[in-house]
């Protein structure tokens, strides 16, 4: 259903004309649809456009037209048996663009909000023709495009939009053919292209800012997909093909992920994971006094025990036990109870230990897999 069709720089208009028996037509216009080119236009329609000039053209069957310009579409209807001549305008500053297929008809639905919305149709066979334009003058309404960028390509696979400029590619996935939920990538964070060929559908990869994005086009497109997008992202880079472009980009890449290991190697060196602003230190608050004091106490204790009773007896008087000539005296710890909460510490910090190792390496893992690009 997709089909490559081509779009004029609005500021310096450039047909890129091709086919056989492709005739080009006059500067600003894109003959389409077997339309002819024609320096004239009926009156009414001269009228309407108050001197603002026509972008793109489509035939739509007989005397019929549609014109494109940058802020609006004009759909134009020759006189016939059961109507009388006339011009509608459809402004461009829409938030949804819709899509209803006939087999002989096709409608076109531009949604404006709490404005409403309003509708025109076409022949079913020239749909794509037509959307084409009318998105690139949306697009430019609502300031997706810049100044001066060419939208070149239009696809519609399914729930999917891809539009492809000189600039950037357009993605839009749902019913519509386009709102305000979608997705674009600028080529200047484009540093690779991949194409990846199934049995029914080639998935088309971008690489991004070091992160992959994807979408799949049917193979009986994905030729002329990446044919489009190979030609659009080399042209914005100044290259000529794809190996140049990673020759382009390699280097931003290699001293990123350099700089990349060399912080994990950091991290791996000291023995520690950061986490950001996560999970705060060891709560020690449920055991009974400081680890370093009660080990150094310990020590304390067993030097005394290894002397014998009569050394501790005597040595007894001149411990401090921090009551000073308050008059009161320490009510003293067994050794048994000592070695028996460093014992239950020591539990806890080896399985405190156990949990920020098992961390560290799920934290390794995933590091891994981000720079594999799963």
């Amino acid at each position: 259903m997709a089909k490559l069709v081509q779009m004029y720089d609005r500021r310096n208009p450039v047909i890129d004309a091709g086919g056989e028996g492709c005739i080009l037509p006059p500067p600003g216009f894109i003959i389409r649809g077997g339309d002819t080119p024609s320096m004239s236009l009926p009156e009414i329609v001269q009228s309407t456009l108050d001197g603002e000039s026509v972008a793109a053209r489509v035939g739509l069957g007989g005397d019929d037209l549609l014109l494109v310009t940058p802020t609006r579409t004009l759909v134009y209807r020759a006189e016939g048996l059961l109507s009388d001549e006339a011009v509608e305008e459809y402004p461009h500053d829409a938030e949804h663009v819709g899509v209803s297929e006939g087999r002989r008809k096709a409608e076109i639905m531009l949604d404006y909000g709490l404005d409403g919305e309003r509708t025109f149709s076409v022949p079913t066979k020239q749909l794509d023709q037509v959307l084409h334009p009318v998105l690139a003058g949306v697009f430019n309404a609502r300031g997706i495009t810049d100044s001066g960028e060419t939208v070149k390509q239009t696809y519609r696979f399914s729930e999917l939009t891809v539009v492809i400029t000189s600039a950037r590619l357009v993605r839009h996935i749902g019913a519509a053919v386009w709102d305000e939920e979608y997705e674009e990538y600028h080529f200047d964070d484009v540093t690779d292209l991949d194409f990846e060929e199934g049995s029914v559908a080639t998935s088309v990869v971008l690489t991004v800012d070091g992160r992959q994005e994807r979408f799949k086009a049917p193979n009986d497109q994905a030729r002329a997909v990446r044919e489009g997008l190979v030609s659009a992202v080399c042209a914005h880079h100044g290259v000529d093909n794809l190996e140049e472009l990673r020759a382009t980009t390699a280097p931003a890449e290699d001293d990123d992920e350099t700089t990349s290991d060399a912080d994990a190697d950091a991290d791996e060196s000291d023995g520690t994971v950061s986490f950001g602003d996560g999970p705060g230190p060891l709560d020690t608050s449920g055991i009974d006094g400081d680890i370093v004091g009660e080990s150094e106490e310990s020590t304390a204790e067993t030097d005394r025990a290894s002397s014998g009773p009569g050394t501790a007896e005597a040595a007894s008087p001149e411990r401090d036990d921090g009551f000073g000539n308050s008059g009161f005296q320490s009510a003293g710890v067994g050794d048994s109870e000592i070695a028996r909460e460093l014992a239950e510490l020591r539990k806890q910090i080896e399985a405190q230990n156990e949990r920020l190792e098992q961390q560290e390496r799920t934290i390794q893992q995933l590091i891994q897999e981000l720079r594999q690009g799963r």
